[in-house]
């Protein structure tokens, strides 16, 4: 089964965020197997990006996937398609959410793939909910179901 790890700084405080997240991770397990691995969240430093860009560095492995609002802006439909490549060769894909601060360069340098959501700015926590939602619809795409239209 495919492999998903979602890398982020900090945890779902809010209970409706963890809700909506778990709705979604719920759906995903006919598809693959997803992980969120939480790191640290050093949003009061000011050396947060640093602090928690070393704690996910070592899950800089297999095709790996940074959200970064300067990204490429894809399609649902291109997204579905660059997942689909992405386990062709690659066991597991990795995707990154930076904590309030961003994401350390070097992830982001080394990220296969670098993806924005838009220009707009959204919560952290609030991203893992629509990146969960976007990885099921693009399994729906794969899929041909009714999900996407």
């Amino acid at each position: 089964m495919k492999k998903i790890n979602i890398i982020c700084a900090g945890n779902l405080k809010e209970k409706f965020f963890k809700d909506a997240f778990s709705e979604y991770e719920k759906r995903l397990s006919r598809f693959c197997n997803l992980n969120v691995i939480e790191v640290k969240d050093f949003s009061d430093d000011d050396n947060a990006i640093q602090k928690e860009g070393m704690l996910m560095l070592s899950h800089l492995k297999g095709y790996s996937i940074v959200l970064d609002i300067h990204g490429q802006n894809i399609s649902s439909e291109e997204f579905s398609l660059s997942l689909d490549k992405a386990f062709i060769t690659n066991s597991e894909v990795n995707f990154f959410i930076g904590g309030s601060h961003g994401l350390l360069p070097e992830i982001k340098q080394k990220a296969n793939l670098k993806m924005s959501f838009g220009k707009m700015t959204y919560p952290h926590q609030l991203m893992r909910v629509i990146l969960a939602e976007q990885i099921y619809r693009a399994f729906n795409i794969q899929h041909n179901t009714k999900y996407h239209k």
